[in-house]
């Protein structure tokens, strides 16, 4: 019973998927373009030799930034990067907490607005920055793997409907078979 509530459905999200699979080109490249752009972010703020938890108005591609957060913007870049070369699963999963992390960021740095706690130099367009990133990263890492319209042949949609997916497989084999 407890374990009907813990896991409601027959899958986890760090089911396998198989490593040749399609949709792990989809979580690759979600992760290597956000960890691109975030690496880049953080090597041009820390070219303009700005304080490392320096408060002012520095700008990097019309974002606020210091030296700090052009340090973490690096290592995310770079763990982004590892989720890149990895794929499968590993690089949904990332994307997935790396989305969620982003948002819980967001709101955060949202409350730390003109507080003397605001160290890492948000301003506004940071916050949304990190709203629109948090929202790509869950998209990159969920797509394919959750909704309600999956194609049967996602192995996702197998996990989750093992007697359905027996059933069609034996429809299917029947067919071949001319039975």
């Amino acid at each position: 019973m407890v374990r009907r509530i813990a896991h409601p459905v027959n899958a986890r999200l760090d089911e396998h998927l198989p490593s040749d699979h399609k949709l792990s080109k989809v979580y690759r490249v979600g992760a290597g373009l956000t960890g691109l752009l975030l690496v880049a972010f953080g090597i041009l703020g820390l070219i303009d030799q700005i304080g490392f938890f320096d408060t002012g108005g520095d700008r990097v591609l019309t974002l606020n930034t210091n030296g700090a957060l052009s340090v973490l913007s690096i290592c995310i870049g770079l763990l982004l990067f590892v989720g890149m070369v990895i794929g499968g699963n590993f690089a949904s999963t990332l994307n997935i907490v790396l989305g969620l992390a982003f948002i819980a960021s967001g709101f955060v740095n949202l409350a730390l607005l003109d507080t003397g706690l605001n160290f890492l130099a948000f301003r506004i367009q940071n916050v949304l920055f990190s709203f629109i990133v948090g929202v790509m990263l869950m998209w990159f890492g969920m797509y394919g793997r959750v909704g309600s319209a999956l194609p049967h042949d996602n192995p996702y949609w197998r996990a989750r409907n093992p007697q359905q997916a027996a059933r069609e497989d034996r429809a299917r084999a029947a067919a071949l078979h001319g039975l």
